[in-house]
């Protein structure tokens, strides 16, 4: 099949008309077709598409479908042909329409016996009904509006209304091509109005982790409504009465019983929340029993999760384990340990430690996560857009890098977080405590000095902690994998060392050398930072996307480090495989600083000279700032539907960003932010990368060439443009570059590998 042709249909519906064209008629997607025949064997359809191979039977079946849905449209007198072209064995279809006149309504009438049905029904009707005097006549705008009023009966105690109760009568005059419409409403047989049910007494049963009930377990009377009987023995009565939201003697409403579902699934401890079950009681109350019967997950599981990285002879490794308890105290609280350990090895130009270890990252961590918001404070459960989560949470980090620095890091939070609404998400954290201590290498210390790089060692080599408190707001992120117009936002501010500074003024507690106040012996943080992601989806038809992101943040050290020095790890960065993809993690910035021209060009020797020694030592500094701007222009599109399993998608895009110093530096004074100097310093990429989409998660693998790099000045920025010829070969601007840079390579391209979405 080679193409198809529809001739005669309104631009309106020419799109969707197509879509009623037989899938086994449609033509094949190139990419597919070309997986079909490279993959598949012996006529198997593993991988991609098999091609469409015209079938006469199924072009009428196309012919007659395409004519009623014309016809389902309001053109009432559609007729529709089809005319087949055949060349060098291959097909075109074409399909004419004559559509006829567009049919209109010209009147609404409802006939609904049950006078209480008939006045829910007219006081709703504005609010939902596509059915309008004047409008187009369509039939699926009929059935839209009987399923809409069918979930209106559903949600005000109609237990027993079903769709076919609802129907549409239609009288068309063709001469005048107008429709009258009636919507009729019967009675169940036998009775004389539709009846109203309300909730009685509830029954729950929570079966064993393999869906099993054996044995004999005490039945527990909640209270008068609920019996709860638990064959795991692991969960109190209240982690699932807390999230039941059909209470006794309330009118049976279907979306209670779908939040009620929902709830349940969201606590992460039950792999089997079916919706609850109803039956009515022997008598004349319309009354109803209510049944939930659910399966927990396993108590305990254990996550090993690994990746590996490879980039101009560097090479690293990075191995992590979770271990998860999910029941902890028997009311649904999860409990997870979560230990990481990261190593970097560089073999490519490091001659004083060639492929040695240059750093080293090990972390430890546990949360401690309640599915309720616990407080001294009696709070309503806040679960009728999401479940809340309290969570506590203490983190101990080692790093180490190699002839520079060591550094020990604790934080301690407590954590709330709940929805407002289905689109706005509050997480609240009253409670953030965090205490850092680095110790510098003597020698890097006499080098950072010579250097004057006081910052790097204030920041990484000194002991300081605060207590703050944190925000974040979030915004439309249940939109964040649908294909729809939206605007997604996240905000959030950081604020610490307030209340340690006013308890030190109270108390007039000690400064220390650099005429900080200390608090319990040690100086502490104060300062404000906020950054916000805000991004704009447009659907382009189909799995077309195209997404505009905006990332500004800025950090403000302030009263007792109002000298520019606070905590390492509240600084920004920039690189990875989420924001800047062309430049490898915390190697970007800040600025236009060039390391070249800060440490002066390399030795010539193969015989390490101190200079090149003193770069080696220094090579991995964190690239840091107290300002941070990120923006990113993403396409995304489909390649193929069917590749080993997965759906095969592809993405183009640009990256613009980078982080610049707060206040001036001493000795280097491009990496400060200035607003006449913010084009100059930014840097940015451009690339194109694969998806593999496999529906319960996402890996990506995207290449990211450099294309403006702001460590050069004037034209020279524009690498991409200027040495395109070097992409993947060396000439005399890496050869330069390589002597400036203790021979360290400059890298146009950058692989990333990342599993979901960069954004």
């Amino acid at each position: 099949m080679r193409k198809i042709t529809i001739k005669g249909v309104d631009k309106e519906f020419s799109e969707l008309a197509a879509n009623y064209v037989d899938k086994e008629q449609q033509p094949n997607n190139w990419l597919n077709l070309q997986f079909y025949y490279l993959f598949s064997k012996n006529g198997k359809k593993d991988i991609g598409e098999a091609p469409a191979i015209l079938d006469s039977n199924l072009v009428e079946f196309s012919r007659s479908q395409i004519e009623r849905f014309l016809q389902n449209k309001g053109y009432l007198k559609a007729k529709v042909g089809d005319t087949i072209k055949v060349k060098s064995k291959k097909a075109e279809l074409i399909f004419t329409a004559v559509e006829g006149p567009m049919f209109r309504i010209r009147k609404i009438q409802d006939s609904i016996l049950d006078k209480k049905v008939q006045n829910l029904y007219r006081v709703n009707r504005p609010r939902f009904s596509h059915i309008q005097p004047g409008g187009r006549f369509d039939t699926d705008s009929l059935a839209y509006d009987r399923d809409e009023f069918y979930l209106i009966m559903k949600r005000n105690g109609y237990f027993d209304f079903y769709r076919q109760y609802i129907n549409f009568t239609y009288d068309s005059t063709f001469r005048s091509s107008v429709v009258d419409i009636k919507m009729i409403i019967d009675n169940p047989i036998g009775k004389s109005s539709h009846p109203v049910y309300k909730i009685n007494n509830t029954v729950i049963t929570v079966a064993n982790s393999a869906g099993l009930t054996p044995g004999h377990v005490d039945t527990i009377q909640v209270d008068s409504q609920f019996r709860y009987v638990d064959y795991s023995r692991k969960f109190q009565p209240r982690t699932v009465t807390d999230y039941v939201f059909q209470r006794k003697g309330q009118i049976f409403d279907i979306d209670k019983q779908t939040l009620t579902t929902s709830r349940l699934s969201e606590l992460n401890v039950f792999r089997n929340v079916p919706n609850p079950t109803y039956q009515k009681l022997p008598d004349s109350t319309n009354r109803l029993n209510t049944k939930i019967d659910i399966v927990p997950l396993k108590q305990m599981s254990d996550r090993v999760e690994g990746e590996f990285l490879f980039n101009g002879g560097r090479y690293g490794y990075n191995l992590g384990n979770t271990f998860t308890d999910r029941d902890l105290f028997k009311n649904a609280a999860i409990l997870q340990v979560k230990i990481n350990w990261s190593v970097l090895f560089d073999n490519s130009s490091d001659l004083a430690n060639p492929n040695g270890i240059e750093n080293q990252d090990f972390r430890i961590g546990a949360s401690l996560i309640y599915p309720r918001i616990i407080s001294p404070f009696n709070f309503p459960i806040l679960g009728k857009y999401g479940v809340p989560h309290t969570t506590f949470s203490t983190n101990y980090q080692l790093f180490f890098q190699k002839d520079l620095v060591e550094r020990q890091s604790f934080i301690n939070s407590l954590t709330y977080d709940f929805a407002e609404t289905s689109r706005k998400i509050h997480i609240v954290t009253p409670i953030y405590i965090e205490f850092s201590h680095g110790s510098i290498d003597s020698a890097a210390r006499e080098e950072l000095l010579a250097k004057n790089l006081y910052s790097y060692i204030k920041l990484i080599g000194r002991t300081v902690f605060t207590a703050g408190t944190q925000y974040t707001y979030q915004y439309n992120a249940i939109a964040l994998n649908s294909y729809s117009n939206f605007t997604y936002f996240r905000g959030s501010l950081d604020m610490g060392g307030n209340t340690l500074a006013l308890l030190s003024s109270v108390f007039n507690t000690p400064k220390n050398n650099l005429g900080e106040r200390t608090f319990a012996g040690q100086a502490f943080a104060q300062y404000a930072k906020a950054e916000v992601d805000l991004r704009f989806y447009w659907n382009l038809g189909g799995e077309r996307q195209l997404i505009l992101r905006f990332n500004p943040g800025l950090g403000v050290p302030y009263g007792n480090s109002r000298d520019s020095t606070w905590i390492f790890e509240k600084e920004f960065y920039t690189g990875g495989a989420n924001d800047m993809r062309a430049w490898l993690p915390r190697t970007l910035g800040p600025g236009q600083f060039n390391r070249a021209t800060f440490y002066g060009a390399a030795s010539k020797t193969d015989t390490p000279s101190a200079g090149d020694v003193a770069r080696t030592r220094l090579k991995y500094l964190d690239q840091f700032g107290e300002v941070k701007f990120i923006s990113n222009l993403e396409y995304r599109y489909k390649l193929a539907d069917n590749f080993f399993g997965s759906k095969l998608k592809g993405a183009v895009f640009i990256d613009a960003g980078n982080v610049w110093r707060l206040y001036p530096q001493a000795g280097d004074p491009n990496v400060q932010f200035k607003f006449n100097n913010f084009f100059q310093s930014t840097a940015m990429d451009i690339g194109t990368g694969l998806r593999f989409d496999l529906s319960f998660f996402v890996f990506r693998l995207d290449a990211a060439f450099k294309f403006k790099d702001p460590q050069f000045t004037g034209n020279n920025q524009w690498v991409l443009i200027n040495h395109f010829n070097e992409l993947f070969y060396t000439g005399p601007f890496k050869a330069a570059y390589r002597i400036a840079n203790s021979g360290d390579t400059y890298n146009f391209m950058q692989l990333n590998f990342g599993i979901g979405m960069p954004f």
